[in-house]
């Protein structure tokens, strides 16, 4: 008996396929910067890709509000300006988008859109959440430290003994110090801020 093999269809030319229109986001970044505002969500490209997380709790942020108080002084004194829950961080280079608990900066510092050159900004400070336990503590210091931010000041009060961490000194687009206090303790910021943080003032 013959047994005839199954006819084969040939496979659809690319010329009748969709093609993607010149607007269509390609990459992460892309999709970011085509987002409508999302109330109530933060959005962010970490490391090439989109991260989509709810606002943090009353508390959450409370606590930035309460870091932003505790910088008056140094604010009053330099001139300089903050912010807590933005404004958006371009990372210079992979242009990933961050936005940080709290910023601090000159007033001037450039931009790119809305978004702060990361290469302007003084320092940034994130408050580890549940959601954000592994981007808070092990990608955002590699991000920030590329971006060359002089300081990154981390926050965990879910950490097993609530701590302050500070990042700084760069070297090689990485932080060569990340130097640790418990939460309540007063925590000296180096250059360029040079700066005693009265932690026992942020409420977590």
């Amino acid at each position: 008996m013959m047994i005839e093999s199954p006819a084969i269809q040939p496979e659809e030319s690319s010329e009748h396929m969709p093609q993607p229109s010149a607007n269509t986001p390609r990459t992460a970044r892309e999709l970011f910067d085509a987002l409508p505002p999302l109330p109530g969500f933060r959005a962010e490209v970490i490391e090439g890709k989109l991260i989509v997380s709810p606002l943090g709790t009353p508390e959450h942020h409370w606590a930035s509000a309460d870091l932003h108080d505790a910088f008056y002084p140094l604010r009053k004194e330099r001139g300089w300006v903050g912010s807590p829950q933005g404004p958006g961080i371009c990372i210079q280079g992979p242009r990933d988008a961050l936005s940080p608990d709290y910023v601090l900066t000159h007033e001037k510092c450039e931009r790119w859109g809305n978004e702060l050159l990361s290469s302007g900004v003084i320092l940034v400070a994130e408050i580890v959440s549940p959601s954000s336990v592994y981007a808070d503590r092990e990608e955002k210091p590699r991000l920030y430290a590329l971006g060359k931010i002089p300081i990154y000041l981390l926050i965990d009060p879910i950490a097993p003994s609530p701590t302050v961490t500070v990042y700084c000194d760069i070297v090689d687009g990485k932080y060569r110090h990340a130097l640790s206090e418990s939460m309540g303790k007063v925590v000296l910021l180096p250059d360029p801020i040079r700066f005693e943080l009265d932690t026992s003032m942020i409420r977590v």
